[in-house]
């Protein structure tokens, strides 16, 4: 019978049970997994021993370009742009999904039209449109319609093309987190409210209080997706253009060197780095979240269960 992570309950072979009438038990021997893991291995290490002695790579541009001043700025600058984008797209995302579940018919309409155009059309292609944002319209105007106008902004005279990266991903993102965030409050029961209702919770004190801890529990794991996805989405910023993020400026370096291998590797190498503290802060936040809705027992509560559930009704062993 398994129970519990696999763990197997046997009796030894003279044995029936101990003192307390607890079964011996064991784990039973996964040698499969060990030879899984030694395949893994012996290819891992037939791969970078391949890599290590192959000069094509060319690892000594590699190691003087990896922590170069202009690629380090351009990982910050790659931070910054996420985050912004993230920051943007959450918060709009959040309005969406609440227009989404809006009782008002109009309200629901334009949400589902946008999320209609922009989970409809490539991002790359709503970059370039951002990118030629400032000829479609040179300047913008403040004031009262066909009356009098009190300012007048140049878009083209501004040098403002992580602003509009920025805004370019955080509007492509806010379509999808409305979707994750509307999933998360749906998936909380509706006696929720109504059990908070009768407790005299209001609207707003239900939401905080009741609906986005257990909601948090199904939105975090797709939101921190979505935020390594944004990470990685910012090489196409070049669209717009803005050219000081870590992927083109890796490519601009690798084009007066004639060395694209070796700074493709130094980008790649700082996307894994800031990818893997991405998940850590992700995995710290999911377990956060998840007190309380589940629960690892320990080994000798595992026994227990085993031993108890090789027990008969009258607690006798059998």
């Amino acid at each position: 019978m398994s129970v519990y992570h696999d763990v197997r309950a046997r009796r030894a072979p003279h044995d029936t049970a101990g003192p307390d009438g607890a079964l011996d038990v064991v784990p039973l021997p996964r040698r499969g997994r060990l030879v899984a893991a030694a395949l893994v291995l012996v290819v891992a290490g037939l791969f970078l021993y391949g890599a290590a002695t192959n000069s094509n790579y060319q690892w000594s541009t590699y190691a003087s370009y990896l922590f170069d001043a202009r690629i380090v700025a351009a990982s910050w600058n790659t931070i910054q742009l996420t985050i912004w984008a993230m920051v943007f797209g959450l918060a709009l995302g959040i309005l969406l999904a609440i227009m989404r579940l809006s009782g008002n018919p109009v309200l629901r309409y334009i949400s589902w039209a946008y999320l209609w155009v922009f989970r409809g059309t490539p991002v790359y292609v709503q970059l370039v449109f951002w990118g030629l944002f400032s000829s479609i319209y040179p300047q913008i105007g403040i004031g009262i319609p066909f009356l009098h106008r009190f300012a007048t902004f140049d878009i083209q005279g501004l040098n403002a093309a992580f602003v509009f990266g920025a805004i370019g991903l955080g509007l492509n993102e806010a379509a999808y987190m409305a979707e994750i965030v509307r999933a998360g409050l749906l998936s909380v029961g509706e006696g929720q409210n109504e059990a908070a209702a009768a407790l005299g919770m209001s609207s707003a004190q239900t939401m905080r209080r009741i609906v986005l801890p257990q909601a948090m529990r199904v939105i975090i794991p797709p939101t921190g997706n979505e935020l390594i996805s944004m990470l990685k989405t910012t090489s196409l910023v070049t669209a717009v253009p803005y050219t000081l993020d870590l992927y083109s400026r890796a490519r601009a370096i690798s084009g007066v060197t004639f060395r694209p291998v070796p700074l493709l590797l130094v980008a790649s190498t700082w996307y894994l780095a800031i990818t893997s503290l991405l998940m850590l802060g992700q995995y710290f936040l999911e377990r956060r979240y998840a007190r309380g809705a589940t629960r690892k027992l320990t080994v000798k509560q595992q026994r227990l269960a085993v031993s108890a559930s090789h027990m008969p009704p009258d607690g006798l062993p059998r």
